[in-house]
């Protein structure tokens, strides 16, 4: 999960600005959690079709 669309409970401002203790705290957690979480659906899907192109070049190659 990303946190640029989450709303803090607490200061009821975006997450990702950091407006609060709270909001800085939940920012800091979600950004350790994965190195995934930081890019957006369209990044993880071009690396996606890379990794299904370099696997059917290694198939096309050896057979």
């Amino acid at each position: 999960m990303t946190y640029d669309r989450l709303v803090c409970a607490n200061c009821a401002a975006p997450v990702s600005e950091g407006r609060c203790p709270v909001c800085r705290a939940n920012r800091e957690r979600l950004q350790q959690e994965n190195f995934l979480s930081n890019l957006n659906p369209m990044a993880l899907i071009a690396l996606l079709t890379i990794l299904i192109a370099a696997v059917a070049l290694l198939a096309h190659q050896t057979a």
